[in-house]
């Protein structure tokens, strides 16, 4: 009978690294290139999409200490929502009082009592006293198309309703900064081949495949269709109207329609990640595209200059959940910079000064 030797083996523990989430993971490069961390931009330039809600005379210095450090020489105030008659007047007031030529501020519309008769010709004429009150911009929030309802149900985002509110803006040659919908794949299934599926893990709020009964192509085609039939109007398609992951298609657009510009905040991740395809729609469509940030936040526009500025390779997105990948700069050259950061949004926005930038 054959015996055999039991040897106790030590336990080894599970590597700790083994029980993180995808949620967790976060590597570190070990590629060694070179690195241009922006703080401040080449240009002066102008912020046409920035929420600035309520403001005091302490956080009108903040703002301008940090407009200074940045370069940024005007910023827009555009309210996601609420913004209008005797806000605006008094957000005019404060902003202007601070630094005219440095600040400017939109207005929003006022969807109550929306099934009423006059609803349209009532709205406009708000529209137009806010416009002599100083506004020079309209910003319409996704609210429109996406959560406004009626007792019929979902407003499109171009119901004849608010014909006469672009009538106005048209009468008086003042933008729309238009937000529509939320990027495509948060309309997508959230499965194995959903890259923003991290994003949708983390805000389970914006799974909109799960919550809506609408599509996202019902949105964008309800936008493009509003564009056409105002030609008149200008509108500033925020978002680059959420076609960043398809360029081809936004060129398209522009090209078919003339009074449509492109605004490229919070899409970083949609640039960072084609650098040369991105740098050949730029530098084509360079009197089409203005600089715009959305939320507020000093750190973040460093990411901006990078991409515009640099041919950086590999860097951190701003945020990891916009896609799982780094970003590559654009190195864009300085004419088209100019235009992006500062010379299209003088062109389209009425009254802003020209002090300050370089010719």
């Amino acid at each position: 009978m054959r015996k055999f030797l039991l040897l106790a083996l030590p336990l080894v523990p599970v590597a700790l690294g083994q029980t993180i989430s995808i949620e967790e993971y976060e590597p570190k490069s070990t590629l060694r290139v070179p690195e241009h961390k922006l703080t401040r931009a080449k240009f002066p330039f102008i912020d046409v999409h920035n929420h600035q809600r309520e403001v005091s005379p302490e956080k009108l210095d903040k703002l301008v200490a940090d407009m200074d450090s940045l370069n940024m020489q005007i910023l827009i105030n555009s309210p996601v929502s609420g913004g209008s008659g005797k806000w605006v007047a008094n957000m005019v007031t404060a902003m202007k009082g601070k630094d005219p030529n440095r600040f400017a501020v939109m207005t929003n519309i006022d969807y109550n009592n929306l099934e009423d008769p006059n609803y349209g010709t009532r709205v406009a004429t708000q529209l137009e006293a806010d416009i002599k009150a100083g506004a020079i911009g309209l910003k319409i929030w996704k609210h429109l198309g996406m959560m406004l309802n009626d007792s019929k149900g979902r407003v499109k985002v171009d119901d004849p309703r608010f014909d006469p509110v672009w009538e106005m803006c048209a009468k008086h040659k003042i933008p729309v900064l238009i937000h529509t919908g939320d990027p495509w794949g948060l309309f997508q299934p959230m499965d194995k081949n959903n890259e923003r599926w991290l994003e949708l893990k983390l805000r389970s709020g914006r799974n909109q495949s799960q919550q809506t009964n609408f599509t996202w192509e019902q949105l964008i085609e309800e936008q493009h269709a509003l564009f056409a039939r105002h030609p008149k109007t200008i509108f500033v398609n925020a978002h680059l109207g959420w076609l960043g992951h398809d360029l081809g298609r936004l060129g398209e657009l522009l090209d078919r329609l003339p009074n449509v510009y492109a605004e490229v905040g919070a899409i970083t991740s949609e640039l960072g990640r084609q650098p040369r395809a991105a740098r050949r729609f730029f530098v084509k469509y360079q009197d089409r595209i203005l600089f715009g940030k959305d939320l507020y936040s000093v750190p973040e526009y460093y990411t901006y200059f990078r991409l515009f500025e640099t041919d950086d390779d590999y860097f951190d997105p701003i945020r990891k959940y916009h896609g799982i990948w780094k970003l590559y700069g654009l190195d864009l050259p300085d004419d088209v910079l100019k235009k992006v950061y500062y010379k299209n949004a003088l062109r389209i926005f009425p009254g802003l000064s020209s002090a300050g930038f370089p010719e």
